[in-house]
């Protein structure tokens, strides 16, 4: 079994240490991760400059680049063999409903999927990220489970575990994406300089947390685990604009 890891908040965070912990007994696991801090990024490449690959002193890899350059990266010029599967993470907050469209943990996990190898992203769902090994733990029952019945598809699926004990863990649920409000409103702050700057808001509150939401799960004790598709096209529109287009 060969694991692909990346992430999104830098080889350097204590989620990805802990999830390589957590799979390192389960086959060859090789990890390539943003060098710096990339959160945010969504499914951004690096076109406008070239791209290195390190090795840090804990044997993890890193580009200079973006959590999706790290995986295509890895599958397309650094691995000899392509790997049995893709995990992103563990990240440090959550990311559930429209957190998915910006998430760099998230995009890593697509690229590989578009790659066609199957691809987890997993978050741990409080900033505090007390219980990572909740998470290592929960990653390494799904790798397991996929060891033991691989999925005969490319899957993507986008993994949130409540940030508490394992043992307070209270199951899985499949879920669908919930729905946020708006962001709140950007900081506006003066510089040193005395210049006007800007921070984005902070992410708005559940608008949509109804029963069969990664919301309500993980509201409820229990891992969500949703799937994922990247196909954009509003299927149920396409009569309407041939319509308006005549």
């Amino acid at each position: 079994m060969r694991i692909l890891l990346s992430n999104d908040d830098g080889y350097f965070a204590p989620g990805l240490a802990a999830l390589a912990d957590a799979l390192q007994t389960l086959g060859e696991v090789v990890v390539v991760a943003p060098e710096q801090n990339r959160s945010g990024a969504s499914n951004s490449l690096t076109l406008d400059r070239p791209l290195y690959l390190k090795k840090a002193v804990n044997g993890f890899h890193f580009v200079n680049g973006t959590p999706t350059d790290c995986v295509h990266l890895a599958v397309t010029g650094m691995l000899d063999k392509l790997p049995d599967i893709i995990v992103s993470g563990i990240n440090h907050g959550a990311n559930m409903g429209d957190d998915t469209i910006y998430s760099g943990t998230v995009a890593a996990a697509t690229e590989g999927f578009l790659l066609g190898i199957p691809s987890i992203a997993i978050s741990l769902t409080s900033f505090e990220s007390k219980y990572f090994a909740t998470a290592g733990l929960v990653a390494r029952e799904l790798v397991e489970r996929f060891i033991r019945d691989p999925i005969r598809e490319p899957v993507l699926l986008n993994v949130n575990v409540p940030d508490i004990p394992y043992a307070a863990i209270k199951g899985m649920e499949v879920t669908r994406l919930g729905r946020r409000h708006k962001a709140e409103p950007v900081v506006k702050m003066i510089s040193p300089r005395n210049e006007t700057v800007y921070w984005i808001g902070a992410a708005g509150a559940a608008a949509d947390a109804g029963p069969g939401t990664d919301f309500n799960a993980v509201e409820r004790g229990l891992v969500s685990i949703t799937p994922l598709q990247i196909d954009l096209t509003h299927a149920a529109q396409l009569p309407a604009i041939r319509q308006w287009m005549k």
